[in-house]
């Protein structure tokens, strides 16, 4: 019962947001449905902001360390490191998802991790949560700290559009999509916490509620819980393809990652 609590409470204040019957009103709410993009930072408090800031307190450079020596170790049955066939990844988190040639699939920059551990290094398997695909993708995500997504080619239309709707889309028991929490009620107080735009350029973030880091997709997943609505898998096309709109959507926004929540 006591694991329960907390997603109880959750689910009640998001009703609370939704109905607005209890909603307490913010002055610096956004009244546009479209309103310039901030980050996630904006919204945070100052402690939040702070520790975010500090390169030797964000908690979230533990994965970022870890990363970049996971970067130069060799693995697999081919004793191959990262570095092996990439010696400079800066700047290449920006394009992500991208399609991956090889499988023609639309893939985010974890999924790549996993695809180039299994094809390349000949190494086992590694979980989409896993400890080393959060540090790996959270180094190479740092290695672009500071550069906006690029623009989405016109060759992932059909994928972005389809993350548009999924975005958009109504679902769950609780019948809200991702806009109405996300566009509409930007500004507004959910259990004391500021509703932000959504952005994704912190992630993978590490939250002080997990006490982890924790990768885009694990916040999919929790939204979608949150709403009740079945979740799909970490990595999943449906949760890729709404990455990718995201990525679309926070333009021109820099990349922040790793970035610190309550």
């Amino acid at each position: 019962m006591n694991r329960c609590r907390p997603i109880l409470f959750w689910l009640f204040a998001l009703l609370q947001l939704v109905s607005h019957a209890l909603a307490e009103p913010n002055p610096n709410a956004s009244s546009n449905a479209s309103p310039s993009p901030k980050q996630g930072y904006d919204y945070q408090s100052a402690d939040v902001q702070s520790l975010q800031d500090d390169v030797f307190s964000n908690p979230g450079m533990l994965w970022v360390d870890e990363g970049r020596e996971l970067f130069d170790q060799a693995a697999g049955a081919n004793d191959q490191s990262c570095r092996d066939c990439h010696n400079q990844l800066s700047g290449v988190a920006v394009h992500y998802p991208q399609i991956n040639s090889r499988i023609d699939k639309l893939v985010s920059l974890t999924g790549q991790v996993q695809i180039c551990r299994e094809t390349h290094q000949k190494a086992a398997p590694i979980a989409y949560e896993s400890r080393t695909a959060l540090a790996l993708t959270a180094y190479l995500f740092h290695l672009s700290r500071g550069e906006p997504f690029q623009p989405v080619p016109e060759s992932l239309h059909p994928d972005l559009l389809q993350g548009r709707d999924y975005y958009h889309q109504r679902k769950g028991q609780l019948n809200l999509s991702c806009a109405q929490c996300h566009e509409q009620n930007v500004g507004q107080y959910l259990r004391g916490d500021l509703v932000s735009q959504g952005q994704s350029t912190g992630y993978p973030i590490y939250r002080l509620e997990w006490q982890a880091l924790g990768s885009l997709h694990r916040r999919f997943r929790a939204c979608d819980i949150g709403v009740r609505a079945e979740p799909f898998g970490l990595g999943s096309d449906a949760y890729t393809r709404l990455e990718l709109y995201l990525r679309s959507r926070s333009q021109p926004l820099p990349i922040s990652a790793p970035a610190v929540r309550k």
